[in-house]
């Protein structure tokens, strides 16, 4: 019998393995924004999974794969929850599952919520870095929700080496504003400080982080972003289109981005057409000159499901060069079409 395996990788093992990682994770993620760019990938719109009695949950598909010198396709499933938040569980969960690039056997699953905020971490760091005049500056930080993927682009920040004069953490939740607050502190910032009103949060940062679970904007006004702050728009509905509208907008991707009602989206159905769009991270990594800093400058990355790939395959890699898996040698107990006759 000719069976096939599958490894099967932990949220432990993950975890384990994940602050020894962050800095290969973000060039990685780097690079794989320029494969993109450069037609190496497939990645289909996500697909979506809807619940009439349950209008806040969803559980989205996101199918891709990349042609490179190591190609791999696949797909994360990640469930949207809300309300989890209510009970201390977290809002997102979520499995990978890679397959062969050659056969289309699937070859991997692992605990994926995990891989996906430390995805959407490093797209917005890298952003970041791309966008700010000096990166080695100290800065001044605000983040707009303080859920997993707040603490995660923090870490994937320090991770990068950034530095912080002063970080501001905004939350409707005192009790996860001051949850992160002390994620800050217990990593030696102590200037870190909550404020309630969004909008003297975004005042006091050079760089303002969006990730919060809100499904409309509500920040709006023209003075309330300065010219060359930087916004990290990763949870992607918290900003007025006429905001957008006036800024200096990049995408990871904009097709993917001008759909489910996002900030762009509904800038683009309010005036018509996509002039606000300015190009891609990928375009800003080549061409960091195209940067206009007489205006905020956002990035809104709506999560492309290679990322999520590359950096899965990556914790596959570690995992068994370190012996941090399990193994189903016969989960496929026998791949041949046909058994040959003796005869």
């Amino acid at each position: 019998m000719s069976s096939h395996p599958l490894t099967i990788v932990s949220g432990s093992q993950i975890a384990t393995l994940m602050p020894s990682l962050r800095r290969d994770i973000l060039k990685l993620v780097e690079t794989t924004y320029l494969q993109h760019d450069a037609g190496l990938t497939n990645n289909p719109d996500s697909y979506f999974l809807r619940f009439a009695d349950r209008q806040s949950d969803r559980i989205i598909a996101l199918p891709a794969a990349i042609s490179n010198d190591s190609p791999i396709s696949g797909i994360k499933w990640i469930a949207s929850y809300p309300k989890n938040i209510e009970r201390n569980l977290q809002r997102a969960s979520a499995v990978l599952l890679l397959n062969d690039y050659e056969t289309g056997y699937p070859v991997a699953c692992l605990e994926a919520s995990q891989i996906s905020a430390a995805r959407t971490a490093a797209s917005a760091v890298v952003a970041a870095r791309a966008l700010t005049a000096d990166p080695k500056a100290p800065v001044k930080i605000t983040f707009v929700g303080a859920g997993v993927i707040s603490r995660a682009i923090f870490d994937f920040f320090k991770a990068d080496g950034w530095t912080f004069e002063q970080i501001t953490v905004c939350d409707l939740d005192a009790g996860s504003a001051n949850e992160l607050c002390r994620h800050v502190q217990a990593d030696g910032c102590q200037n870190v400080r909550f404020v309630e009103d969004v909008k003297s949060a975004i005042n006091s940062a050079e760089i303002v982080v969006f990730a919060t679970n809100a499904g409309e904007p509500y920040v709006s006004g023209g003075d309330v972003f300065a010219p060359g702050q930087i916004i990290l728009n990763v949870s992607l509905r918290d900003i007025s289109p006429d905001i957008i509208w006036q800024a200096f907008n990049i995408f990871d991707d904009v097709e993917h981005c001008m759909k489910a009602n996002t900030s762009p989206h509904l800038a683009e159905q309010k005036y018509g057409d996509r002039s606000f769009v300015n190009g891609t991270l990928a375009s800003v990594l080549t061409h960091p000159e195209q940067i206009d800093r007489s205006r905020p400058l956002i990035f809104s990355p709506f999560g492309l499901g290679v990322l999520d790939l590359v950096v899965g395959k990556l914790f596959v890699e570690r995992c068994l060069e370190t012996g941090g898996y399990t193994n189903i040698p016969d989960f496929i107990p026998d791949t041949r079409r046909w058994v040959a006759s003796n005869g």
